[in-house]
């Protein structure tokens, strides 16, 4: 699992360690993970260190002492090295001695062309700390490395978070740096697992500087804000059936989907579900025709959810429309005992009815929005967001989605992230919902940050397939998080291996694109990948 905390925790680790510590250490355990992780880069683009330029974007405080200390070591290593002093007055006393000792310099005006004419620009403008875009004195700086990087191919490395980012909820208001990499000093900041904050980190680099035994208290990951699934996460995790199963020990999930203008969706959620665990896929609704034809291994029926016979978990909305028999579908799934996934028109009809309409239920609820869906289940909570705040506010609008409905969250986006349920103590209520605070992330379970998305799901009909395939690990047991979880994590592998055509490639790796039933069918070959991790 990779674990990120937030900056209060951050803070708290670091004075814990320190004060066992002589003074200096953990800084210059930072600044030798950082000049490593430079130099490695250097030596890659152009051969070494020795005779390259290095521009150094140092503000007051610690993050700039971490980059002039950084800068020191690569200066001795030969490197040309200016540090721009964006606070000259508040500039790290011992970082810029030691730059200058080892031959650097620095200068606290001008400095554009300097950073233009770089090989690599250290970005130690503010860290973990800063909170809004840039300030203007760091603008034009900004500017020259992103130019550096665009005419000259110049490497842009980050000090732990890249300037301008926020570090707990990957929120950016206003300017940013972007980086090529970031080296991230002890442990990972929510802001570097969540767009649009990942999308300026570039390759995130965790340097080790002694934090886990203060941030971890024994346990895996200690109070972390976000959680990441790795492989070996998702294998533990993924149903597997033993000598003892049946179709029916192993779990049957039922699908409420499709209507005549969209008999797709419910083939689409359909084809999900038969790749997620379960042992039998029920389907109920108007397409029965079309999904038995595709798939004749489904127990379909044209009835409603109440009518279907008995499931352990229902997936409600994917293509239902608004009539009638989509508010029919919607009323017996969640009248039932079962675990409900809602998704698509099933979200829309939710949001109509407002909050109120889950309260009282007992089995759980997961709500798999996108960012127009979320704008209107926010709406009917008294929260008016457009999708496009929605959008650069992930963290902070599933959250509210979550609290508001009492039922976990699934966002679908750039960055999918999944929130756990409410305790019915932590439950907003409409009245209060406009004055809820920021997303206090350090008081929460640990959001699920889904690390497999790819561009090429941006395409119609993957929602459905994401739909089914939760619904299915729900029913054959997991609990919504690690459903919801699982499911974009094999979801993104399938993606990727869909539009590569063969093993699982980068986050935007190279290939063509993929229809929602290529995803559906590299499922499988996602699923023995992660089985088949060490």
């Amino acid at each position: 699992m990779r674990y990120a905390h937030t900056v209060e925790r951050v803070r708290a680790a670091e004075a814990a360690l320190m004060a066992r510590l002589p003074e200096g250490t953990l800084m210059q355990r930072a600044a030798a993970g950082i000049a490593a992780t430079c130099a490695a880069a250097l030596s890659d683009r152009r051969g070494g260190v020795y005779g390259s330029r290095v521009a150094v974007l140092a503000g007051g405080g610690d993050n700039g002492g971490d980059a002039l200390y950084a800068a020191a070591r690569l200066a001795r290593r030969g490197a040309g090295v200016t540090a721009v002093l964006l606070a000259p007055g508040r500039a790290h006393p011992g970082g810029l001695a030691a730059l200058r000792a080892a031959g650097g310099t620095a200068v606290d005006r001008g400095g554009e062309g300097l950073v233009e004419a770089a090989d690599l620009v250290l970005d130690g403008i503010t860290g973990i700390g800063g909170r809004g875009g840039l300030r203007p004195e760091a603008l034009p700086y900004a500017a020259a490395a992103q130019r550096a990087r665009e005419r000259r191919g110049a490497l842009v490395v980050a000090v732990d978070l890249p300037s301008g980012v926020d570090a707990d909820t990957g929120e950016v208001h206003g300017a940013a740096v972007r980086a090529d990499v970031t080296v991230c000093l002890g442990t990972h900041k929510p802001g570097l697992l969540v767009d649009p904050g990942a999308g300026y980190a570039g390759v995130v680099r965790l340097v080790d500087i002694g934090l886990g035994p203060e941030l971890g208290e024994g346990r895996p990951g200690g109070r972390a804000a976000c959680e990441a699934l790795q492989h070996a996460d998702a294998a533990a995790l993924l149903p597997r059936p033993t000598g003892e199963s049946d179709k029916y020990r192993r779990g049957v999930v039922g699908i409420a989907a499709g209507s005549a203008r969209y008999p797709g969706a419910a083939v689409l959620a359909t084809a999900g579900a038969l790749h997620g665990g379960a042992g039998a896929v029920r389907y109920a609704g108007s397409a029965a025709e079309e999904v038995v034809r595709r798939f004749p291994e489904a127990l379909v029926s044209a009835g409603g959810p109440a009518e279907a016979g008995r499931v352990q978990a229902w997936v409600v909305g994917p293509g239902l429309g608004d009539g009638p028999e989509a508010h029919r579908a919607l009323d017996e799934a969640l009248a039932s005992d079962v675990p409900v996934l809602v998704d698509a028109d099933g979200l829309t009809l939710l949001a109509r009815r407002g909050p109120a309409a889950l309260e009282g239920r007992r089995a759980p609820v997961l709500l798999t929005p996108h960012a127009g869906e979320a704008v209107r289940l926010l709406a009917a909570a008294h929260r008016p967001d457009p999708a496009a705040e929605v959008a650069a506010a992930r963290l902070r609008h599933a959250v509210r989605i979550a609290e508001a409905y009492g039922a976990a969250v699934l966002l679908k986006g750039s960055t999918t992230v999944v929130v756990p349920a409410p305790a019915e103590s932590a439950r907003v209520h409409s009245a209060e919902y406009r004055e809820w605070p920021v997303f206090p992330v350090a008081a929460r379970t640990p959001v699920r940050v889904n690390p497999t998305g790819t561009p090429w799901l941006a395409t119609a009909g993957s929602g459905d397939v994401l739909s089914g395939l939760a619904g299915s690990l729900l029913a054959s047991g997991l609990d919504p998080v690690d459903a919801a979880s699982c499911a974009a994590y094999l979801h993104g592998l399938a993606a990727r291996t869909a539009a590569a055509g063969h093993a699982p490639g980068g986050r935007d790796a190279a290939g063509a694109p993929v229809s929602a039933l290529d995803v559906a069918a590299a499922l499988r070959a996602a699923w023995r990948s992660v089985r088949s991790a060490p």
